[in-house]
């Protein structure tokens, strides 16, 4: 087949004295002595280039122009099956490619950069741009505006003082421009120290102590302050606001963060600041109010307990804390411990602008199942006052341990358990929000009134007890049946749940003395009292069953005999009554 046109034909200068045209050769299609040939003419001369095309990667050919300056040039590829051709017109004046930019050296201040630079393009006016690789890696282009003749530098502002950059350059042509030139090679440039910008953030804690107080202050970089300087230092000072007295100060190298020092009970104004080779940055200032007064009048009354800490609760982001803002106060402050069970603990702060009410804190010290304390604190005129205490999780874990049930007290259908000694303080991994008692017979499934039926997982089922009061730490089960064996636990759950393993207690209901009592009373008692009945049987009769007299044998019948017809009679004479009622009628009138 015959070979490909020629793709990407295209002629350009560097001195305006040598065109160099280059070419891809595409798919020849022969190989060996068949290689296609290359020649290239200028059709307005109407000559042949005194040039070979000779081919790697990429086909070239140049030669020398003289006077000339508009070109029309083709290009011809031909083999033993045929040829093709690929033309470009041009005006050298608008192809000019200059070569890179070499030989830098700068000239800087604290905020910037001269670059200067060597080219060989000395008779061309060049428009040059400049790159400069920040120090976290963004890449920023600043373009020359002077293109007078000869142009060799440029200058680049706006940068930070004491900061290392990467600057490098490329040039095209001022006028007709056709495309860059090559970069030059890389240059380190670090521009000079100047007085630091910015405040450093501080804050304190304080403690009473015999005579005064303890400060701590802490101090970092804001994200507003830069350091402008190869080496850095802080300085603190103190001095008392009334009385006139002489300040104090202490100078600490760049690893300190913080110091102790000691005040009596009056008011003290903190400075701290950051200094360089070159000078000190602005004081960020302190003021601790007198112990003895309230550090900050609130604008409506808070009263005069002390403190309750609020639980809070974690998020995805962090820990939640929300708080109610006060109309006085220019800033709010945060503070925690990022590792509450050490000592020193890491004292952390943020701060948060006049209209804010409510934060995210997130720190990468944060785990689950530990418990942060926060403080908010309100400032205004570098004053600050405790406003609210947080305390919560980032996410509950279920507790370390379950409560030890250190007591029982047992009955024939109760039991009462005891475990005061348990724990529901920081300790734990979770809120203890309250426990779980679960009961079961040995044998079989527990029904128990009042409880709820727990199933588990292979089915095997126990009584439930919840109490929601954490602090309550001993519960009686009652309902259970006498001369029984049970298995008991106490387990305390948090936001997180319960431990899941479960250590029983065992425990024997003993006999009930009261249904003893009733069959004695039901059984023996009876059987007594009919064997006494029968060994006695003529006393009981006779006492129970006396025999009904008869008249006829009776001694009050026995008087002398006096009858009125059939009957007798007794005189009254015969007998002396105690009482006598005498019925006075006619019959009686008539005896």
């Amino acid at each position: 087949e015959p070979p490909d046109t020629p793709k990407d034909f295209s002629c350009q200068t560097q001195d305006v004295k040598t065109v160099t045209c280059t070419w891809n050769q595409g798919d020849t299609f022969l190989y060996g002595k068949n290689l296609p040939k290359y020649s290239l003419s200028e059709k307005f001369s109407q000559k042949m280039l005194p040039c070979t095309g000779s081919c790697s990667k990429k086909c070239s050919c140049s030669w020398d122009i003289g006077q000339q300056r508009i070109w029309n040039v083709t290009v011809t590829v031909e083999n033993a099956l045929g040829k093709k051709t690929a033309t470009d017109v041009f005006n050298v004046n608008h192809r000019i490619y200059p070569t890179a930019p070499f030989q830098l050296w700068e000239e800087c201040t604290d905020t910037e950069i001269t670059l200067h630079w060597n080219h060989k393009n000395n008779g061309i006016e060049l428009f040059c741009q400049t790159e400069v690789l920040q120090p976290d890696g963004k890449v920023e282009l600043h373009n020359s505006s002077d293109i007078h003749l000869p142009h060799k530098s440029i200058t680049v502002g706006g940068l930070q003082p004491f900061t290392k950059y990467t600057v490098r350059v490329r040039c095209g042509a001022a006028k007709h421009f056709w495309r860059w030139s090559n970069w030059s090679e890389a240059l380190a440039i670090t521009t000079k120290e100047a007085t630091p910008s910015g405040k450093l953030d501080i804050w304190r804690e304080i403690t009473p102590v015999l005579g005064g107080r303890n400060v701590t202050l802490f101090w970092k970089q804001a994200p507003g302050f830069r350091p402008n300087g190869r080496s850095i230092s802080y300085e603190v000072t103190w001095e008392k606001i009334e009385g006139g007295s002489r300040p104090e100060s202490i100078s600490f190298s760049s690893v300190y963060n913080s110091t102790r020092i000691f005040i009596d009970s009056h008011s003290y104004r903190i400075s701290i600041m950051a200094k360089n080779n070159v000078n000190f940055s602005l004081p960020s200032v302190l003021i601790i109010s007198r112990s003895t007064e309230n550090n900050i009048l609130f604008c409506s009354f808070l009263g005069t307990e002390e403190l309750k800490e609020e639980r809070v609760k974690g998020t995805d982001d962090g820990v939640f804390i929300p708080w109610e803002p006060r109309c006085i106060y220019d800033s709010y402050i945060i503070d925690w411990c990022n590792f509450p069970k050490f000592q020193p603990c890491d004292l952390q702060w943020r701060r948060f602008g006049p209209n804010t009410s409510s934060a995210v804190i997130n720190s990468a010290a944060f785990v689950p199942g530990v418990r942060y304390n926060f403080r908010i604190y309100g400032s205004v005129d570098n004053r600050a006052s405790l406003l609210e205490k947080k305390t919560g999780y980032l996410r509950e874990l279920p507790p370390v341990v379950d409560p030890s049930v250190e007591k029982v007290e047992l009955t024939f259908n109760a039991v009462t358990l005891f475990w005061d000694s348990y724990l529901t303080n920081e300790s734990q991994s979770g809120f203890v929000r309250g426990y779980h008692v679960y009961v079961s017979p040995i044998q079989g499934n527990c029904s128990l009134k009042g409880s709820k039926k727990h199933v588990f997982s292979d089915n095997s089922e126990l009584c439930k007890y919840t109490i929601e009061n954490p602090e309550e730490k001993k519960y009686t089960v009652e309902h259970l049946m006498s001369n029984t064996k049970y298995k008991l636990v106490v387990k305390a759950y948090t936001g997180g749940g319960e431990t899941p393993s479960f250590n029983f207690i065992y425990i024997d209901t003993p006999y009930n003395s009261n249904v003893l009592y009733f069959l004695i009373l039901l059984v023996i008692v009876p059987t007594l009292v009919a064997t006494m009945c029968h060994w006695k049987k003529k006393w009981v009769k006779e006492c129970c069953c006396p025999a009904i007299p008869s008249p006829n044998k009776s001694k009050v019948l026995s008087f002398k005999e006096f009858k009125i017809g059939s009957e007798k009679v007794m005189k009254i004479s015969d007998c002396i009554p105690d009482m006598l009622a005498v019925d006075v009628t006619a019959e009686d009138q008539k005896l």
